[in-house]
């Protein structure tokens, strides 16, 4: 184990995924959601299959005996990244990372219901923490409706629509992983999503501009090598070591933001990001001192989907 090349692959996929998140923000007013997801999903195969075929492990990753599984985690993630890349048109990029902060929240609450995981007081109090801290976020946005900027409570209950889905995704992937490795997980949740995104083609697909496809491209490329070096962090250091650093999304969602689309972020969404990151860490410390192992499921997942 070498938990500082970890650290520092696990950083380099944040910045990566948020990367991608500002290109689709960038591209998202023109373009309909389901559009945005294959172009997503296509740039970054290659990527990944091309990683996977030169460690050898392409071959091993297609074979399953878990098909309708892979098949139905993909289908929650299409359902997640098309709520998030529709939501991210209407938010701020520290309004919109925020409030998915909610999924790993979300995903105790779904783990001790379907998967029987028993959640005693500490991590209950997390959930609930984690739960108030969401609502602080998305309070302004909801106030929203009636109030004449519907968009924005619109997108604010999409995200959060995304981070259930998201949870929904972590919940299957944790089934998975318990057979297959976490590359088959990643290879056909690309391919599922390629295929269930190309249905979208009669409802209103449009032929994107020039600066338009360079964003999509460069936003595919930009999520293949993230899931390269989220997949690979896991590889050098366990869960509970790189874990936390999911929440340096933050930072480098308000640089983004205020560089590339002049977001300044408000007191009330610092603030509720600061309940929801701790309760989140809460939940990673207490998993860590239960012997919880989520390394395969996490090198399996991507925040969006």
């Amino acid at each position: 184990m070498t938990p500082n090349r970890g650290i520092l692959l696990k950083l380099g996929s944040v910045a990566f995924f948020m990367s991608m998140q500002a290109m689709i923000k960038a591209a998202s007013g023109h373009l309909p959601p389901g559009e945005i997801v294959f172009f997503r999903s296509i740039f970054a195969l290659p990527i990944i299959a091309a990683w996977l075929a030169y460690e050898g492990r392409l071959h091993s990753a297609l074979r399953t005996q878990q098909l309708w599984g892979h098949v139905s985690r993909g289908t929650v993630g299409v359902m997640a990244m098309g709520l998030n890349f529709t939501a991210v048109a209407y938010l701020t990029l520290p309004d919109i990372t925020a409030i998915l902060y909610a999924s790993p929240i979300i995903t105790v609450v779904l783990a001790a219901i379907f998967l029987g995981e028993q959640v005693r007081m500490v991590r209950i109090g997390a959930v609930l923490a984690g739960l108030v801290g969401v609502l602080i976020i998305m309070w302004p946005q909801l106030q929203g409706l009636g109030g004449g900027d519907e968009l924005r409570a619109f997108g604010a209950m999409l995200a959060l629509t995304a981070a259930c889905f998201i949870a929904v995704a972590k919940i299957l992937v944790r089934k998975l992983v318990g057979v297959d490795p976490p590359s088959t997980v990643v290879i056909y949740a690309s391919f599922t999503a390629i295929v269930l995104s190309l249905l979208t083609v009669p409802f209103g697909w449009v032929w994107p501009t020039g600066n338009e496809f360079a964003l999509l491209l460069a936003a595919g490329l930009a999520g293949g090598v993230g899931q390269l070096m989220l997949t690979t962090a896991y590889t050098h250091a366990e869960a509970s070591t790189i874990a936390p650093f999911d929440y340096s999304s933050m930072i480098f969602a308000l640089a983004f933001g205020f560089l590339f689309f002049g977001d300044l972020p408000t007191a009330q969404t610092l603030f509720g990001s600061a309940i929801v990151i701790s309760a989140g860490l809460v939940i990673i410390w207490r998993e860590r001192r239960l012997g919880k192992d989520r390394s395969k499921s996490r090198a399996a997942g991507a925040p969006s989907g």
